[in-house]
């Protein structure tokens, strides 16, 4: 009994100890892809070049964060989902590293290229690993997400503090020698997972019937990429929002107040995890979506400092949608395809980064941020069109799914 104790003491350990390194990962992943989109503003200073000819040198980043999700969750399931977690790290360490030695914009396009590939492995992987390793499902991925939207929040702050201390250059400097000492932690301490691979489960938790898994895997390619353009313009363009809009602030604070505003989205993930044990999983999906729609309306008419107050309110939704998206896929998809599945859903939501990165240098020259804050409140709608639909189809399954859990 006592070595049975131990024994499942140590099982419990490793859980968590791997849950946390992924949770970790999230911060890190977030945090990385967003420091250029807030280090261009300094470089429009120091290069004299206007803010979307600079941005536009991220854009093959945010392509290959959505293109290369494929081929890391593939190998993930075929191979091991730990390596790849060793991989991410180490990678998108070296990456920043080589941003930071850039010895001009054709080599920084290139680093960051690199960059995206090598953090396109977390979303498929990481989430896979935390949705296998959790006890409770909901407030497990709601933290996780909490985790992903504190590095979004912080990649904003620290960016424009490093880069105003020692320059642009450190502003990826710093995080690169993060990222590596993180990933040969990440090979000592959490364990080999690849001859627990064999064992997956083949059965997701609600079965679908054939012709609903087909619909419902239809609508979800219109939310992946209505979601991936709103994810990613919002949080993409907030500090240039925020610049341009609340005149007289530095840098710094203007990355202190995107700072704030992203952490209410951490504020909203950790209560969704909440509301997800209480409520169908499906509706409140709909409902999130619904709220995302009406947050970027607000902005759109929003000027001055009621703009914080809208920008707060669709951040908060915008993020909780990330955690029950993930919920929703996970409570249909058998553990054995989960890895996959979830590289087809951020496949198309971050293979959008790069068409949102474009959009916004686009719509930007031409109206500024009214045009691009209207462009982006007609996708949230087409968002709420596909989440309403998955509520309709599956409700009936959910229902009866609820009502055979007291017999079991």
């Amino acid at each position: 009994m006592a070595i049975a104790s131990v024994r499942t003491l140590d099982d419990e350990s490793r859980r968590r100890l791997t849950i946390g390194f992924n949770n970790f990962a999230h911060a890190v992943d977030h945090y990385v892809m967003l420091i250029f989109p807030t280090v261009v503003i300094g470089l429009e200073v120091v290069y004299g070049r206007p803010y979307g000819e600079l941005l536009a040198l991220g854009t093959a980043s945010f392509f290959a964060f959505g293109i290369f999700s494929l081929p890391a969750g593939w190998l993930a399931d075929r191979w091991s989902r730990r390596y790849m977690m060793i991989v991410f790290y180490i990678g998108c360490g070296l990456s920043c590293a080589a941003a930071a030695i850039a010895p001009n914009f054709i080599a920084l396009a290139f680093a960051l290229f690199a960059l995206g590939v090598f953090a396109s492995i977390y979303h498929p992987v990481g989430t896979a690993i935390v949705v296998a390793a959790a006890t409770n499902r909901g407030r497990t991925l709601a933290f996780n997400g909490v985790c992903g939207n504190i590095g979004v929040a912080l990649a904003a702050g620290i960016t424009a503090a490093l880069t105003a201390w020692i320059g642009w250059r450190g502003a990826f400097l710093v995080p690169a020698a993060v990222c590596v000492a993180t990933g040969i932690a990440y090979l000592v301490m959490v364990p080999d997972d690849r001859k627990h691979a064999a064992g997956r489960s083949a059965a997701p938790d609600v079965r679908l019937a054939m012709w609903m898994m087909i619909a419902v895997f239809g609508l979800f390619i219109l939310i992946g990429t209505t979601a991936g353009l709103v994810f990613n313009t919002m949080t993409i363009a907030l500090p240039k929002l925020i610049d341009e809009r609340i005149s007289g602030i530095s840098l710094v604070q203007v990355g202190g107040i995107a700072t704030g505003v992203f952490l209410c989205g951490a504020v909203a993930q950790f209560t969704v995890g909440r509301v997800l044990e209480k409520y169908p999983a499906h509706l409140v999906f709909a409902f999130t979506g619904l709220m995302q729609f009406i947050g970027v309306v607000w902005a759109v008419y929003a000027t001055g400092y009621a703009l914080l107050g809208a920008l707060a309110f669709s951040m908060a939704f915008i993020y909780a949608q990330v955690t029950v998206n993930d919920f929703v896929i996970a409570r249909y998809t058998a553990d054995k395809w989960r890895g996959r599945v979830y590289a087809v859903r951020y496949f198309i939501t971050y293979l959008i980064s790069g068409a949102g990165i474009t959009l916004i240098a686009l719509l930007h020259s031409r109206g500024g941020f009214d045009l691009v804050l209207g462009t982006i409140a007609v996708i949230a709608f087409g968002f709420v069109i596909g989440t309403a639909a998955v509520a309709l189809l599956v409700n009936g399954v959910e229902h009866d799914s609820r009502a055979v859990q007291p017999a079991e």
